[in-house]
């Protein structure tokens, strides 16, 4: 088994037990008739299963592709012109930071603000270096996103968000 098919059985073996212990905490959730606090945990929980079941198939299914293909010369130059682009650590490390500082500033702030902001700075740093930042588009998706998200849980699930320092506006 190559590394790769090692490293894809890892992750998906990893989300299947991420999700099934997902899964039981949000089960454990006080529940009530219809749409609750305990609905979004769960169908997280399902997708992230779902998610890591797809991971482990894929592990398997190039293992099989990997395997049923003799080595060739021609695949050997092709696979070296074709080499896919790889993530730069850096940009893991600035969502690291990213996710961190929206954690850490979501109560204070609140979801709206956080949440925009969060979005607008992530696309910024998920645009490839070649590729022009879309400043104006970026704002829009994200400002709208997070309004959306915010309504939706507020007045379609009855959940409130923290709402920050908006709160005397909402």
């Amino acid at each position: 088994m190559s590394t790769l098919n090692k490293k894809e059985l890892i992750t998906g073996l990893a989300m299947l037990a991420a999700s099934v212990s997902y899964m039981v905490m949000s089960y454990q959730l006080p529940g009530h008739q219809g749409v609750d606090a305990a609905t979004v945990p769960v169908l997280l929980s399902g997708l992230l299963l779902l998610l890591g079941v797809m991971q482990l198939f894929s592990a398997f299914a190039s293992k099989a592709t990997v395997s049923a293909e003799p080595p060739s010369k021609e695949a050997d130059e092709s696979s070296e012109q074709a080499a896919p682009e790889i993530i730069e650590p850096k940009t893991v490390i600035k969502t690291l930071a990213l996710i961190l500082a929206y954690m850490a500033l979501l109560g204070s702030i609140g979801f709206p603000i956080m949440t925009a902001l969060y979005l607008y700075l992530q696309f910024i740093v998920l645009t490839p270096v070649k590729q022009k930042v879309r400043h104006l588009t970026y704002a829009l998706i994200a400002v709208i996103s997070s309004a959306v998200i915010f309504l939706l849980f507020r007045e379609a699930f009855d959940l409130l968000l923290p709402a920050g320092l908006l709160n005397n506006f909402l």
